[in-house]
């Protein structure tokens, strides 16, 4: 029997938000008949974290990736893959990756593949000079561009990138059932400790309002060598609100927050798709979030099941967080609707999605 061949491209499967996605529609994928899942990975770690379909073909290259050597190792990277999909021989071909499109578009010019291409950050993002020459020149090629959000492909519209065949699928949400634990009074905010995040900002804005009743738990960990935990202790340190400011780290049972939380904060002012914004509200937490690009404004309606606030306005952010904090009917009315307003991005509808666009070109 015939099957029709995907192939998914991505540097690895490490634990990550792209990597998740590429995971989850692959699985979905795989329970449809007649496909059959390749799955290349090509970066510099070529690890699978994720787990993935049992029948999926997996293609790595015979050397490691060695960055004292980077340009003829990203020649032989160009080669592996050229290769490796004529040897498949695709129907379709799924990329992710903004800085690693450019690479497989490359590599499979002059080829008849469709390649579908999808950039996982924030959509305006400036790559450098380089990866932003080569991202208008080759995207073009793309059979198609998944943006994560609406905003996201009205600036590729704009002219950000070249190509008419642009389609929004946001990120699949995990859909929680009731959550029937009591909730305590605690703001929760999610987030790797980095600068883009403001962390920092929230912890001021959290002392000032000065509710004893509350607390405020920020749950991740440091990355991209910031170092910013260390910061942020000292800084709650600074402002004596140790005891009402709660740095958790990194957590493996990040539900049992928000299970327990009445409110989520977001704070961060760069974003491709907020996956913990789907998160907090399919869990039932109204959400207070600046609205950055991009991300915010597909999930939140604004006094339904979260309030918009514009970027940096820390003034209006503490505004409406202390007044919802002092709102329990408000609470309540919007944790009924948060988790009805995220089901559009139900797994298995966001994966069927993603499979029409890739195979029906």
């Amino acid at each position: 029997m015939y099957k029709k061949k995907i192939a998914f491209l991505i540097p690895s499967l490490h634990p990550g938000g792209m990597e998740r996605v590429m995971s989850e529609i692959m699985d979905y994928c795989a329970t449809e008949a007649n496909i059959e899942i390749h799955l290349v990975l090509f970066g510099l770690k070529r690890d699978v974290f994720y787990e993935i379909p049992a029948n999926t073909i997996v293609h790595r290259p015979n050397f490691q990736f060695d960055n004292r050597k980077r340009f003829i190792n990203t020649l032989k990277t160009i080669l592996f893959i050229r290769k490796k999909i004529k040897a498949i021989h695709p129907n379709t071909i799924l990329s992710y990756g903004e800085l690693w499109n450019n690479l497989v578009l490359i590599a499979l010019l002059n080829t008849k593949y469709p390649v579908f291409v999808s950039d996982r950050c924030q959509p305006n993002k400036s790559l450098g000079k380089v990866h932003d020459f080569l991202r208008k020149k080759l995207y073009k090629n793309a059979k198609g561009i998944i943006a994560q959000t609406s905003i996201a492909k009205s600036i590729y519209e704009s002219g950000f990138v070249k190509n008419t065949n642009i389609t929004v699928i946001g990120n699949p949400i995990k859909q929680q059932a009731s959550v029937n634990s009591p909730r305590e009074k605690i703001v929760l905010s999610v987030g790797r400790l980095i600068e883009s995040k403001h962390h920092n900002e929230l912890i001021k804005l959290f002392a000032k309002i000065n509710n004893p009743d509350w607390k405020l738990v920020i749950v991740g960990g440091d990355a991209l060598h910031q170092n910013n935990s260390e910061k942020l202790e000292k800084l709650v340190q600074s402002l004596n609100v140790k005891d009402k400011v709660i740095l958790a780290g990194n957590q493996k049972d990040v539900a049992s927050f928000y299970k327990k939380s009445s409110i989520f904060a977001f704070t961060s002012s760069s974003e491709g798709f907020p996956n913990v914004i789907g998160e907090a509200l399919s869990f039932g937490l109204p959400v207070v979030a600046f609205d950055c690009i991009a991300g915010p404004s597909d999930m939140i309606v604004e006094g339904e099941n979260g309030y918009l606030i514009d970027l940096f306005d820390y003034e209006n952010f503490k505004l409406k967080l202390e007044n919802l904090m002092n709102d329990n009917s408000n609470i309540q009315r919007m944790s009924k609707l948060a988790p009805i307003s995220v089901k559009k991005f139900e797994k298995n509808t966001i994966a069927n999605t993603y499979l029409k666009f890739i195979t029906s070109n």
